[in-house]
Parts: C-alpha cells; sequence; structure tokens
C-alpha cells in the first residue's frame, strides 16, 4: 500500500479569464509538477471526493455522502464527458468498511458528477489513462450539509479502508477555498428555481449557457469591484490553510455553516472535500499536508490553493 494525497481548488473559470500573467504561470508550473508526480507514483486506483453543483444531486434526494460504484462525467466547462473507468465492488466494499465505521454513505451504480469532480482529474491525468476512480460526492451546496465532524468521520473510514488494499492510491480532494459564486437556494427560490433544484434532469444547452453566463458575470463583477457576493477572503482561507498544516481538526471542524457562508462565501462549505482528504491520510498516520500554491484571483472567483500530503506507504 502506498498512498499520495492531493487537494486543490477547482474553478470553471480557469479557461475563461486569464489572472495577471505571473498568477498563471506559478498555478501552471505547480500543475506541471504534480503530473510528474501523479505519473511517477502510477496510482492504481484514485479515491477522489468532490462536490456538485446541483448537476447531478437535486433535493428530490441529497445525501449527505454517495460513493459511485459506477459514474460518468456530464462534460461541464469544458472537461471531458463520459463514463469513468469504475471498479463497483471495490465500491462496495468501501461503502461497507465505513458503514462498519459509523458512517452511513450512499451508493449509486449510476453516479454522475460535474466539474467539481473532473476538472482536478483532467489536469493530473491524460484522461484516456485513468485508472479506476472511485468518486465520493460530499454535499457542500445543499443545506442541510452534513456537519464537518461527520465529514472528518467519512475522511478517517475510506482512509482506513485504503489502508486494506495492495495498490497505488491517489486520494484527492476538490473545492474552495473562498469564493461566493451565483448559486441558488431552495428558500425563497422562484418556481421555477425551486423546481429545478427538486427535480433536477437533464441541463439544456441554452439552460448551461445561461448558468455559465451568470458565473462570467460574477468574474467581471468581482474583478471590478463591485460584487454583491462575498469577496474572496485570504484571511480566512490562510487561516483554514495554516489549520490543515497543522493538522489540527479541532480547528478545522469548528467552522459552523453560518461562519463558512459568511466568511467563505456558498463556495467555501467546499473545504469538506479537503478536509475528508487530511482527515483520510491521517488515519493513514502520513505526515502534515503542506501548501504548495495559494492566490486569491478574483478572476476565476476563487480563493486558490493546492496543498501535497504523502506518499505514505505500507506493506503491500
Amino acid at each position: 500500500m502506498s498512498v499520495l494525497a492531493i487537494s486543490a481548488s477547482h474553478t470553471p473559470l480557469k479557461d475563461h479569464n486569464p489572472p495577471a500573467p505571473e498568477v498563471q504561470a506559478e498555478v501552471d508550473a505547480c500543475f506541471a509538477g504534480l503530473r510528474q508526480e501523479v505519473a511517477a507514483f502510477a496510482p492504481e486506483l484514485v479515491l477522489a471526493f468532490g462536490p456538485d453543483h446541483f448537476n447531478a444531486f437535486f433535493y428530490r434526494l441529497m445525501p449527505s455522502f454517495c460513493i459511485g460504484a459506477e459514474s460518468a462525467s456530464i462534460g461541464d466547462w469544458n472537461t471531458p464527458a463520459g463514463p469513468l473507468p469504475s471498479d463497483p465492488a471495490l465500491a462496495e466494499a468501501a461503502a461497507a468498511y465505513a458503514q462498519a465505521q459509523g458512517v452511513d454513505l450512499a451508493i449509486s451504480h449510476r453516479m454522475e458528477v460535474d466539474h467539481g469532480h473532473t476538472q482536478l482529474l483532467q489536469l493530473l491525468f491524460n484522461w484516456s489513462e485513468l485508472p479506476p476512480v472511485l468518486p465520493v460526492f460530499i454535499n457542500c451546496v445543499a443545506a442541510p450539509r452534513p456537519p464537518l465532524a461527520r465529514v472528518a468521520a467519512l475522511g478517517r473510514a475510506l482512509g482506513a479502508f485504503v489502508g486494506t488494499l495492495n495498490k497505488r492510491v491517489l486520494i484527492l480532494g476538490s473545492g474552495g477555498i473562498s469564493h461566493d459564486p451565483p448559486v441558488p437556494a431552495l428558500n425563497g427560490a422562484p418556481p421555477e428555481v425551486r423546481e429545478r433544484l427538486i427535480a433536477g434532469g437533464t441541463v439544456s444547452p441554452e439552460a448551461r449557457a445561461a448558468r455559465q453566463a451568470r458565473v462570467l458575470e460574477e468574474a467581471k463583477l468581482q474583478v471590478a469591484g463591485t460584487s454583491r457576493g462575498v469577496p474572496l477572503n485570504p484571511v480566512w482561507d490562510r487561516a483554514f490553510l495554516a489549520a490543515l498544516e497543522a493538522q489540527d481538526f479541532t480547528a478545522l471542524t469548528h467552522y459552523s455553516d453560518a461562519d463558512i457562508s459568511r466568511d467563505g462565501g456558498r463556495g467555501g462549505h467546499e473545504i469538506r472535500c479537503w478536509i475528508a482528504t487530511a482527515a483520510a491520510m491521517q488515519a493513514l498516520g502520513a505526515p502534515a499536508p503542506q501548501v504548495a500554491l495559494y492566490h486569491a484571483i478574483p478572476e476565476w472567483v476563487a480563493g486558490f490553493a493546492v496543498a501535497t500530503q504523502g506518499p505514505v506507504a505500507g506493506a503491500r
């Protein structure tokens, strides 16, 4: 067993709004290095914690956590569409193991994932060479969200499960940190939006284009300093990253949802994916995470960071 972990922000605006050239160069260099590290590590399995943005999970049934036994990318925001390599038996074993540890994990044999999972995969792999992927959805958008302590328990349970495998495993956490994209809330939504948030279904090309246009417009407002949303919050971001590097799970799990929405914006709830990843690695006895990159990037509506952890090895 050998395990490497990478947590990183994702942003659908990465291919649309270039930041300052020096920031872009640093991000590109960081991911080029990570690609090389992942290629050298040659993972046989990817355990990927990620959110959804009302593309696959809706209020008709909104689990706190769900693992994909079989899954496919919807292909939003220039990410590849189509099935992901899967291992249904391993996903079922992971769910059973987590349940034995006291964490209920829903399972889907027809799970869809959006850029919240696929952008990081696309940045780290040649898409045609992906190893089997176990995508783990964490509800970061739809109240009531799972408490952070439960997220950490999920991470520890799946980390312990990974420790039973005779494989090289890459654990990914995709999301956060501070950002406030125009994601609708169920409470107070107009009837047609409320119906969409509950019923879901396939998004028409026209509706998807309109959604993406709203995000692009929000980026313009944030760059101009005229957005009504929560601004990027480097102080909050750095405090979170410092707690992550210290493996201080008391600090990492003390935030309430109100705290996160106020200080980190609606997208700040995606810190759950970082917490799950760090907890998984803690269960494996890994050294502390190291932050490799941080910039507040209004062009991307993102407090954008990357952290790595491990690899940690055991008997094979």
